[in-house]
């Protein structure tokens, strides 16, 4: 569709765009549709541990540098219509001018498995359970090691590989900007889906330190002088830390 010479959408003022962005929303599940858009209300896009390490991490890559600041309008204006992560996998819909819908799609290298080998010996019994790894409560110092540029959690764009249907002939445009900022906001309330989406499973982190406890907890319970049989259940241990130990 073209609207002038230039081919420029007409000007929209913010309120405009969020009333657009909402119409499509209200429109795709009236049709069935299954979507999880990004809502940001007030001013910050993330507010967690989580969430807003991301958004640091590509702020500090000059390849994202062009968009970043398109994108990051584009999501607080409630352009992303879908938001979907998935193994190695992000897919997304967003509303472009006019009423373009966008689909999006990065995918992510997959942690590698030395790296993530020395994750695990670094945080190694330094993390009480997954729950405070997922709440962002841990030391200071293991900032450091998940965020790291080369082993951590968090990808470098080399580890990008973009795709957007949109006109616009760059690499990464306001599109697939928008998207990375939205995977922020999705962090502050399902951390987890980082580790799902770099091909790794958090409670690995922890799962060492629940075995030396159960350990210590069964030869405590041993040494306990009773004519009871005292036996220590997995379903305890997962509601204390956090995992399924009923699963092999």
């Amino acid at each position: 569709m073209s609207w002038n010479n230039y081919d420029y959408a007409p000007y929209e003022t913010v309120a405009e765009k969020k009333a657009k962005a909402k119409r499509k929303i209200a429109a795709l599940i009236k049709k069935g549709k299954k979507i999880s858009p990004v809502i940001i209300e007030g001013r910050k896009i993330a507010k967690s541990w989580w969430g807003l390490a991301w958004n640091k991490n590509i702020e500090n890559y000059a390849d994202f540098a062009n968009r970043l600041s398109r994108g990051r309008s584009y999501v607080t204006h409630g352009c992303v219509i879908d938001l979907q992560i998935f193994d190695g996998r992000i897919e997304a819909k967003v509303l472009g001018s006019g009423s373009s819908l966008y689909k999006c799609e990065i995918e992510i290298d997959p942690l590698g498995k030395k790296d993530w080998a020395n994750i695990t010996k670094l945080v190694e019994g330094r993390i009480s359970s997954l729950s405070d790894l997922l709440k962002g409560e841990f030391p200071v110092e293991l900032e450091a090691v998940l965020t790291d540029t080369k082993i951590g959690l968090f990808p470098s764009p080399k580890k990008f590989h973009p795709h957007c249907n949109c006109p616009d002939s760059a690499k990464f445009c306001k599109h697939l900007a928008a998207v990375i900022y939205g995977v922020g906001k999705r962090l502050d309330t399902q951390p987890e889906l980082l580790f799902t989406l770099r091909g790794v499973t958090a409670s690995e982190l922890v799962s060492e330190l629940v075995a030396k406890e159960k350990d210590n907890l069964i030869a405590k319970a041993r040494k306990v002088k009773s004519t009871r049989l005292i036996k220590l259940e997995d379903n305890d241990l997962s509601s204390m830390f956090d995992i399924d130990f009923t699963k092999p």
